[in-house]
């Protein structure tokens, strides 16, 4: 085998991408001042307004950041610690004081003191379809319906599935760390309907001085086409008061018929059911990791997913 150059590094092989925030947050940092305009917006639209924000699977905290910038009362967590450790870093003293963090799966996370408090819920880059089982898809929905006030919103984006596209899908983003540069590649395998999930894979190359790193994940995301994902919001006693897509147009919704799968449903709770339904258990069933994909009409290119659980 021929012997490194002088001055470079052999690569070096990892398995998990979100055990290093500073590079996946190279690829995902581009949108945040745009997401939180619109977030913002959708509220002021569609529900109270208010300033009590929570954010499931809040990753490295950039729109924990901004949020609690604007003045908002944040609320987030995530399954990964080393995300929750970068997201406080980001913070002043005094901001960490006021926001609160803390580690759990997106299926398990409750609080009492913020039953029927919330005005915002968000989670915007497909790190729903995590939730690899209807129960955990559902013990999501409903603890984070108890959380809302009863005209506040949760704004959830991920995409739809295609069941009937029969090639892959792949999607390339490139970011810099200081010297260090990031080139990210995300394939999206075939879906498998009758088992509701397709294959996931994502590469992240980290090239710099003396660094050379391949970080590959592995992992299954849940399929939902818009009947199924429809569906499942009712039976967490939900409903879609608008649709948007990943272009974060608030005068541009979805019409019904859009054969778009990129999309950005607002929720509220069905009158009654906020604060008085029982509350969910975690599922029997444990969920595993994944990212995001494009549509079959063109759509707005978009980073992948949180991993959140």
């Amino acid at each position: 085998m021929r012997a490194p150059q002088k001055g470079t590094a052999l690569m070096e092989k990892r398995t998990d991408w979100y055990e290093h925030p500073e590079y996946y947050e190279a690829i995902f940092g581009t949108d945040t001042v745009r997401e939180v305009d619109f977030l913002q917006a959708l509220s002021a639209r569609h529900g109270t307004g208010g300033s009590k924000w929570l954010e499931p699977a809040c990753g490295a905290g950039r729109l924990v950041e901004e949020a609690t910038r604007r003045g908002l009362k944040v609320t987030g967590y995530d399954i990964s610690e080393a995300m929750l450790a970068h997201a406080r870093k980001r913070l002043t003293p005094a901001e960490r004081r006021r926001v609160k963090l803390s580690p759990s799966r997106m299926e398990e996370f409750f609080v009492p003191e913020l039953e029927g408090q919330v005005d915002v819920a968000h989670n915007l880059v497909s790190t729903f379809r995590y939730l690899d089982s209807e129960a955990a898809a559902l013990a999501h929905l409903k603890g984070t319906r108890r959380l809302l006030k009863p005209d506040g919103v949760y704004v959830l984006g991920f995409h739809l599935t295609d069941y009937a596209r029969t090639t892959p899908e792949h999607e390339r983003w490139l970011g810099k760390v200081g010297k260090d540069k990031v080139v990210c590649n995300t394939h999206e395998g075939t879906p498998e309907r009758r088992a509701r999930r397709s294959p996931m894979r994502n590469r992240l190359r980290i090239t710099g001085p003396g660094k050379d790193w391949l970080i590959e994940t592995t992992w299954f995301f849940r399929t939902y086409d818009g009947a199924q994902a429809r569906k499942l919001f009712r039976d967490a006693g939900l409903h879609v008061v608008a649709e948007y897509n990943f272009d974060y147009d608030l005068e541009a919704p979805e019409k019904r018929g859009s054969r778009r799968l990129d999309r950005v449903f607002v929720l509220k709770p069905v009158s009654g059911s906020a604060s008085t339904a029982a509350r969910p258990e975690a599922p029997a069933e444990a969920a595993t990791p994944a990212k995001k994909r494009a549509s079959v009409k063109k759509t707005a290119a978009k980073k992948p997913a949180r991993k959140g659980r």
